[in-house]
């Protein structure tokens, strides 16, 4: 078997010519001299030199995220909500100049009742619906107990108003129903 001349691949008919490399020239700062002798190119002035680090925009980034997120939880969102109190509405009036809510007072029938503790605290409540307030009016002018239900934030805002509790619902109850039986009122009988 003859062996067939093959061309090598490495072999180039054509010599490569090498070109020699262009050295890099140093980056200066502007403290040294040299820095406003060099040349510069077109296209210099379009490159933003940033004077604050990467991290402290990520660090603003991240801090301004958890502010939004505690003022979010501090003012808006309620930590309790659909509670229920049952109770006689003790007072109700509208306040407020620029916002206008209505602020009112329930007596928690619990703590009418209850003889062993003494008297602790009335609920004092904000209402922002006109239809809700309306109704515990009509509780207190007609001296009926009420079931309210409302939702209890960690602060007040002055559209919200004055208080952190705000009465979402409420409605008339019979007393039968929320005051135990040996203190509900007789039925009469005929």
């Amino acid at each position: 078997m003859a062996f067939e001349e093959e061309k090598d691949v490495f072999d180039n008919e054509k010599p490569v010519i090498e070109t020699p490399e262009e050295e890099k020239q140093p980056k200066y700062k502007p403290e040294d001299p040299e820095y406003w002798e060099q040349d510069e190119s077109e296209w210099a002035h379009l490159h933003h030199h940033s004077r604050i680090p990467n991290w402290v925009w990520v660090l603003g980034i991240v801090i301004l995220i958890g502010l939004v997120a505690g003022c979010w939880i501090r003012f808006f969102s309620p930590y309790v909500e659909d509670a229920t109190q049952y109770g006689y509405v003790e007072g109700i009036e509208k306040r407020g100049m620029i916002f206008q809510t209505y602020e009112g007072i329930l007596i928690p029938y619990k703590e009418l009742m209850d003889t062993t503790r003494i008297y602790s605290r009335d609920f004092v409540f904000s209402v922002g619906d006109n239809k809700t307030a309306a109704t515990l009016k009509k509780a207190l002018y007609d001296v009926k107990p009420v079931r309210v239900t409302y939702k209890k934030y960690y602060a007040t805002i002055p559209w919200r108003g004055a208080s952190k509790i705000v009465v979402t619902a409420a409605d008339t109850v019979s007393p039968e129903k929320i005051l135990p039986p040996e203190f509900a009122p007789n039925k009469k009988t005929l």
